[in-house]
């Protein structure tokens, strides 16, 4: 998984040519890249069309898409906390594309910022009706705003984790068309990650190599053991299960009786 931030200095082929590269040393690794974000700033970049860019970065080699960026879709909500990022229209338009293109994408929400329930149910159900047209997204992962080293840290308004549990229930409800929702272990902490299985979430992520983005908020995220995953995930009386990006299953794990 690559994604990162925007550099006016960077031409479009230094992201070309670093999945070239990958692809190149690793063929048959899946490469799970670049936020609708990055994206949009690629399409601004080139003035190329969207699809264009798209094309270009799968021909390079880029298997998939994170859904990363989105934060609340609510342009209320975005202008307040992300005003330079794409809005809310641009962000489904990259998935909607890249959809009927044949790619895979996850959709995400961080939500604790300035943002409401409305908020919160607008962006749900906008995921659910480009779902419903596309069938793309293979999961969707929302998580709190981690406020710390952020211009944001002095908010009042930080979820919980009632709340986060809350909006996972209610993720599993109204997203009935996406088979995958997952808790993150990585920013909510391994035991809300467990229990989240017991509010709709079926997966927990996966184990890290490197992380770099909410490690800057202040969390430390550590790399899990195998091991510890497996645990997590019997105690709540599951068969664990190993998968790829694209949810098909690789190994099962089952509980031991």
């Amino acid at each position: 998984m690559l994604q990162g931030g925007v550099n006016p200095d960077l031409p479009f082929e230094y992201y070309t040519d670093l999945i070239r590269d990958i692809r190149k040393d690793f063929p048959d690794l899946t490469i799970h890249a670049f936020s609708p974000t990055e994206i949009d700033f690629m399409v601004q970049l080139t003035g190329w069309p969207l699809k264009t860019v798209l094309q270009r970065l799968v021909d390079a080699g880029m298997s998939s898409i994170p859904g990363g960026g989105a934060e609340v879709l609510d342009d209320w909500v975005r202008k307040k906390v992300s005003p330079k990022k794409v809005d809310s229209l641009g962000w489904l338009q990259v998935m909607e594309v890249a959809h009927e293109m044949g790619l895979r994408t996850t959709a995400t929400m961080m939500f604790g910022m300035v943002d409401r329930a409305e908020h919160i149910v607008n962006h749900l159900f906008k995921v659910r009706e480009l779902q419903d047209r596309t069938g793309g997204f293979t999961a969707f992962i929302p998580w709190t705003f981690q406020p710390l080293n952020t211009k944001l840290e002095k908010l009042p308004n930080n979820a919980t984790g009632v709340d986060y549990l809350k909006v996972l229930a209610v993720s599993r409800i109204v997203l009935d068309n996406i088979e995958n929702i997952q808790a993150s272990w990585i920013t909510q902490g391994l035991k809300l990650c467990q229990t989240g299985l017991y509010f709709g979430a079926n997966d927990v992520g996966g184990l890290l190599l490197e992380e770099n983005v909410v490690t800057a908020a202040g969390i430390k995220a550590e790399t899990q053991q195998l091991d510890t995953m497996l645990k997590l995930i019997h105690a709540t009386g599951r068969d664990a299960a190993q998968r790829d990006t694209a949810y098909n299953i690789l190994r099962t794990y089952p509980r031991q009786s």
